[in-house]
């Protein structure tokens, strides 16, 4: 397998953006990546869209082809693939992405994500988002993703002790961290007090413990890393991928506060990248609910089972912590357009690894992007570094 090195990225704005079309989003985002990297579009040998359900959102399928079209490389033939993972379209299509040039397959891999959510009314977003779940045992009995993770939430504190400060920390953080990010949806601070006495969604969670409904896309170019250097003098590194699978349902699972399907990722991605949680130095993870967060520090390895809360606590992930988590505000406050947060997270790891994330900038060698999608039922994580695999 030959090494692959990140040369491009671009994101957009993430929010309600009443104003711009599910083409014209991505087509900002790639663009980005494209001028960021030097590359033309008769550089790109293929491309991989992560897009969850735009066929429900805004009635348009045949998404792959819809945006190479628009992209100007429909003329010359050039293949794109849309991926779907549900909410880890964006971190699944990094790692096909990913795969095609480190198979060599390919050279010049532009990879993005992209959703379009705001054009339905909030009551038909939740729905489709329910579709993550498992539809016939979950869904159609009225359990939503807010329910469902209510449900790991309520467990995890009768389990371990985790205190709902500890769980309510978790948006006071990403909402901070996302005042000193341009792109995030909410750039405003919060209070824990704010997060507990907000409308409940399901108890114990409330809407201020909840990701937004969001519109937005971003992109990244990959190439060999050994040409790496004919794009840019500050590259980064994928040195690790790992994806993996776990029942879609809660209610199969042996303990619902563990997302095996991440144990599993992060296994294989530290181990093809040589490293350990150690090793790691900033984290974006995936929290759809501020439980989730917590859920993925664990996860991942960075303490023991039940301590998440904890180290949220004690400020071990906040930017001038031991370990920052989701410096860009996270899905929380940065916002979360399904398709794309993958892909995000992987531009917001890129941006502190070339020391070009601005205010919130952390010092880093090693990052790690994780993506979960619904429940768990697919988990990817991937290893950045500023340096080569050895």
């Amino acid at each position: 397998m030959k090494d692959v090195a990140v040369v491009g990225v671009g994101i957009t704005e993430f929010g309600e953006k009443w104003n711009s079309s599910f083409r014209e989003i991505f087509l900002n985002a790639g663009i980005q990546a494209l001028e960021d990297a030097g590359v033309k579009g008769e550089d790109i040998d293929e491309a991989y869209i992560g897009n969850m359900s735009a066929g429900r959102f805004i009635a348009q399928e045949h998404v792959s082809a819809l945006i190479a079209d628009y992209a100007g490389l429909s003329e010359m033939n050039v293949p794109a693939t849309r991926v779907e993972a549900a909410c880890a379209s964006g971190g699944l299509a990094l790692r096909q992405g990913f795969l095609s040039v480190a198979s060599g397959v390919q050279d010049t891999v532009v990879v993005g994500g992209v959703e379009k959510m705001t054009d339905v009314q909030s009551e038909q977003s939740v729905e489709i988002l329910a579709a993550a779940s498992d539809r016939e045992w979950e869904a159609f009995y009225g359990a939503t993703f807010p329910g469902l993770y209510a449900l790991i939430a309520n467990r995890h504190i009768h389990k371990y002790g985790t205190t709902r400060d500890q769980i309510a920390q978790v948006a006071v953080k990403n909402h901070y961290n996302a005042t000193m990010n341009p792109k995030a949806q909410f750039q405003n601070k919060i209070t824990k007090e704010m997060v507990k006495n907000a409308t409940k969604v399901a108890d114990p969670l409330t809407l201020f413990d909840s990701s937004p409904i969001t519109d937005g896309a971003a992109a990244v170019v990959l190439v060999p890393a050994e040409k790496a250097h004919q794009y840019t003098d500050n590259p980064v590194y994928i040195t690790g991928s790992g994806q993996a699978s776990d029942t879609i349902s809660i209610h199969d699972r042996n303990d619902i506060t563990t997302i095996e399907s991440t144990k599993a990722a992060a296994q294989t991605a530290y181990k093809m990248a040589n490293k350990d949680q150690s090793d790691i130095d900033v984290a974006e993870v995936h929290d759809c609910f501020t439980i989730a967060e917590i859920l993925a520090i664990e996860d991942l390895g960075f303490c023991e089972k039940g301590k998440g809360g904890k180290m949220v606590e004690e400020g071990i992930t906040e930017l001038d912590g031991k370990l920052p988590i989701n410096p860009s505000g996270g899905l929380k406050a940065c916002g979360h357009p399904v398709g794309a947060t993958g892909i995000k997270q992987a531009v917001e790891i890129t941006n502190h690894l070339r020391g070009e994330a601005g205010e919130r900038q952390v010092e880093a060698d090693v990052g790690l992007c994780h993506n979960v999608g619904g429940s768990g039922g697919t988990a990817t994580v991937h290893i950045l570094s500023r340096e080569e695999q050895k």
